[in-house]
This record gives structure tokens, sequence and C-alpha cells, in this order.
């Protein structure tokens, strides 16, 4: 995730998709989709390796329903980590291989020292590099360990947050070639032997550096398109969240007019500690829409079953999402599955 910068009121854009969010508060039927939210597909990051596999189970428990998807991060301190480590890879490919209604999701760093803080000079010289092939080797590999290990129909997200100014792998320092260079990430993985991968554009939420539909790579390499989405800036209702420039309304609306299902691969809690409020209104969004699945971050701030400073949020994540005979029962860490110390778990 990144920090965010928001432009003023005076560039407040609402669309129509604003208009229909007030009109389900008043009590008018929601815009099309899905009628439940536990109709999206649905899973948690809850860590990159081993551990985030064997923690699956208790979330599981804790809901009261199987998780069907899984979400991990390559690790972006060398192209060694991009290239997919096996003790990252093999795991989540075993959970997926166990069971067919589950999807992995794998995070990946489109270039190592992803969070150096290279200046944008360097990133802009680093992305023209890019854009010529110098490093398609790596998203080889890649792809062809994951077909090895059984998740050739993985979900991957290259280059997140691409319109902040966190990762290495932002796209503002050159807009082109970081396009560029997604479309041959796209096409080097497609290309391996037993392939049938698909590919989530997901930025941040909101006005960042750049605005993120100037990082769009085009519809032939995405497949689904994707916002990571958590409550900040603080002090904002959900209507903000939905109107604000780039914000979840646009992301429908620019989803729906390219003919993709949308995804939040990462969601939660930050700038407003124990807001429900928002976990409710993410959770109506998602059902009301066409989202392929959904992960929320599940660590301390942003969580709700590894993080007990949560309290409000997870009995209602765990009313709205958990099955018929989970969702009145207390959520507290007494709850079948609840992780013994929650409220400073780490994200991997």
């Amino acid at each position: 995730m990144t920090f965010r910068r928001h432009l003023s009121g005076s560039f407040f854009v609402r669309s129509a998709m604003t208009a229909a969010l007030t009109a389900a508060m008043l009590g008018v039927p929601a815009p099309p989709g899905r009628a439940d939210p536990r109709d999206v597909p649905l899973g948690a990051f809850l860590g990159s390796g081993a551990e985030g596999v064997r923690r699956v189970a208790g979330f599981a428990a804790w809901l009261g329903r199987p998780v069907t998807v899984g979400h991990t991060y390559l690790p972006g301190e060398t192209w060694a980590g991009v290239e997919g480590p096996p003790e990252i890879v093999g795991p989540w490919a075993a959970w997926r291989a166990a069971d067919p209604r589950r999807t992995l999701v794998v995070n990946v760093p489109m270039f190592a020292a992803n969070e150096k803080r290279v200046p944008d000079a360097g990133v802009a010289v680093l992305l023209w590099t890019a854009a010529r092939g110098a490093f398609d080797r790596h998203f080889a590999v890649l792809a062809r360990r994951l077909v090895a290990a059984g998740a050739g129909d993985a979900i991957i997200v290259p280059g997140w947050e691409m319109n902040g100014i966190t990762y290495t792998h932002r796209c503002g320092p050159n807009p082109e070639a970081w396009k560029r260079y997604w479309r041959r990430i796209v096409a080097t993985m497609r290309a391996a032997p037993g392939a049938r991968f698909r590919f989530d554009f997901t930025p941040s939420r909101g006005t960042d550096a750049i605005g993120w539909t100037a990082c769009y790579p085009g519809d032939d390499v995405v497949d689904v398109i994707g916002s990571d989405s958590y409550d900040q800036p603080a002090g904002r209702d959900f209507a903000y969240f939905v109107g604000e420039p780039y914000g979840l309304a646009h992301h429908a609306d620019f989803a729906r007019a390219h003919g993709k299902p949308l995804s939040f691969p990462e969601w939660g809690l930050f700038r407003n500690g124990d807001n429900p409020e928002y976990v409710r209104g993410m959770i109506d969004w998602i059902g009301s829409h066409d989202v392929a699945y959904q992960t929320i971050s599940d660590y301390c701030p942003h969580g709700v079953w590894r993080c007990a400073a949560h309290p409000r949020s997870a009995e209602v994540y765990r009313r709205m999402l958990g099955s018929p005979a989970t969702a009145g029962t207390s959520s507290s860490g007494t709850a079948a599955g609840s992780p013994a110390a929650s409220a400073t778990s780490a994200a991997n």
C-alpha cells in the first residue's frame, strides 16, 4: 500500500455510481451485481510463505466458511525473489492444487530493489531499459516455476500501486515505458508452456502521484482491474471514497467500460481505527458489483481476524461474509480459529 495525496474538493467529481450508492443508502435498489457479497470469491493476505498457508485454516474456521482465494507477495529485494522462491511458490501452489475451487493471487514486483526509494530519474532509466526487454528472463523463470508447481492458472498482479511513490515499479516517472514493460511481462509469462495466467492491473484507490488511468497498458494484456482500497485519509466517510477522483466509482466505471471484472487484492482499515462503517461499505460495494475476488489485508493496522484492535469491524466482517451459523456469534479473540496474539501481528 502507499500513502495517498488527494486533490481538493474543487476536483471532487461524482459519477453515476456515486448516485447509485447514495440511492442504496436511502433504500433504493443497488446497482446491478451479485445480491450476496458471500458469492464473491474471498480470501485474506495472511503471510507470504508457508506461515500464510497455515493461517488459512484458522481464518476459515473463524469465518465459518471455506476460503477459496490465497494471496501472496513475491519479495522485491533481488531478482531471485521476483523469480518466485520455492519456499513461497511451493506451499501456495500445493494449497491451490488441493481444491479445484481455489484461486491463487500472486503480487509480483516489476523490479528488484523495489522499496529502496530509487529517485524518479533512476526509475525512468530503469523503465526504458525494461521496456527494451532487459528483464524479460526473470519473468520467464517465474512463469515456468508457477506452471511446474501447478499454479499456471494464478492471477498475477504485477507492479501493484504503480500510481504511487512507494515502489521502484511506479509508473509516474515514465508512463509510456511502464506500459510497454507491463506488456512485455504479460507476453513473456503467457508464452510459458502450460500457462493460463490472468493479469490484474491494480492501482491504489484515489489520487496519488499520477492518475492511474494514465498507466493502463491495454485491454489485451489486462484481465482484471483491481483497486487497493484503505480508509484513508482520516475523517472521511465511505461516500467520499466512492466519489473522490479516481475513487471506487471511477474504478467501477472504468472497468465496465473496458469489459473487465473488478478486484480488491488489498483492502482494510488504516487511518480511522476500528471503523465498521468502512468495512460495511466495502462489503456492500463488493457485493453489488462484478468483482472477481477480494482479499482483505489481515494484519494490524488493516485487518479483522489478526488485529484485536478492531473488534467492531471484525464483527461486521464476520456477520456479512461468514456462514449464517457464525454470523450471529461473537467475533472476540476466543472465537474458533482466532489467533492468540493478534494485536500486533506483522504482515509476514
